[in-house]
């Protein structure tokens, strides 16, 4: 009794933002009736929660995460303080369960409520309350947890545990894989709208931006499971090029090479990702076949040939005057 005493007065004192609103138990709240998933790579730590609902822009609601932290998602007549307090609690060294009760004890609206939390250690914790709209419930594995209400049927989170559990690669593809089995055995009842994931490091460096592996949300959508999924492939594309960028600052040209032909081999009508494959080709000396994937650029846009010309003098376009002229005649 002692400890949720004081975890009830660490609650209060972390309250610096007027959540009370989302503490009624009726009426008040966004109506995130929702599945989602939250989950911890065994393998290399990372964890990440992903979500969809009939609901706009469900992401700023449900999903919450820190680099060696935890992830948190709140959801049914969600109340979004259990966020940021169920984070700052967490930041304290209590388990996922202790915040959870701790959360939950504290909240008047506990019945109507779905919250599943996954710390750093990879506990889940997950609670689905008695007057959540059936069929709710939830399904626990090893360092994830599925949760889902006002679902099509009951068939719902069992199917999203089964395809997390059988899916091979990253953890943020998984999770859209538990999501796209959701949605297949029935998803919201009312539909499909939004969806979003957040994958973050095991450990904080300290910035916010490296710590946030995968940060995506579709707001409003006819399948935004299967845009999400999209999203996800064009995020991992620009890895390489972000990768490649790094390559062509510090100089190493055949590493950049590598990155962005990985990158345009993913989209290869992509211009962005041909223009700066073709760069680095000609950096190397292969200039005919830089130029020949330059020419096809230009014809898709005229603005890369307007631009090519002012990568020159800061060298990122290493050429002769002869040789630039060649490339603006294409």
């Amino acid at each position: 009794m002692k400890f949720f005493t004081a975890v009830l007065l660490m609650i209060l004192c972390l309250a610096t933002v007027d959540y009370s609103f989302a503490q009624a138990p009726y009426g008040k709240e966004p109506l995130a009736h929702t599945y989602s998933i939250v989950a911890m790579d065994t393998a290399t730590g990372e964890m990440g929660v992903a979500v969809q609902s009939h609901w706009f822009s469900v992401g700023a609601l449900v999903s919450w995460g820190e680099a060696g932290v935890g992830v948190i998602a709140t959801q049914s007549f969600v109340n979004p303080a259990f966020g940021p307090q169920g984070l700052a609690l967490l930041r304290t060294g209590l388990t996922a369960q202790q915040v959870l009760d701790a959360l939950i004890q504290a909240d008047p609206g506990r019945d109507v409520r779905q919250l599943a939390i996954l710390d750093a250690k990879g506990n889940v914790a997950t609670h689905t309350g008695s007057m959540c709209i059936q069929p709710a419930g939830h399904k626990q594995g090893t360092a994830y947890s599925v949760q889902a209400n006002l679902m099509a049927n009951d068939k719902v989170w069992p199917a999203m545990a089964e395809a997390y559990e059988s899916t091979q690669g990253p953890l943020a593809e998984r999770l859209v894989a538990a999501l796209e089995a959701a949605q297949k055995a029935g998803g919201d009842i009312r539909g499909k709208q939004s969806a979003a994931i957040l994958v973050v490091r095991p450990q904080s460096s300290g910035q916010v931006w490296n710590d946030r592996l995968v940060d995506l949300r579709v707001e409003d959508h006819a399948t935004p499971v299967k845009e999400l999924k999209r999203l996800l492939k064009v995020h991992r594309a620009y890895e390489h090029m972000n990768q490649g960028d790094l390559a062509v600052e510090h100089g190493d040209n055949e590493k950049a090479l590598e990155e962005y032909g990985a990158a345009e081999k993913m989209f290869p009508q992509n211009e962005e990702m041909k223009f700066w494959h073709a760069v680095s080709l000609i950096n190397m000396g292969k200039m005919d076949e830089g130029k020949a994937m330059l020419k096809k650029v230009f014809a898709m846009n005229k603005d890369w040939k307007t631009l090519t010309p002012r990568l020159v003098p800061n060298g990122l376009l290493k050429v002769s005057e002869k040789e630039l002229k060649g490339i603006m005649k294409l």
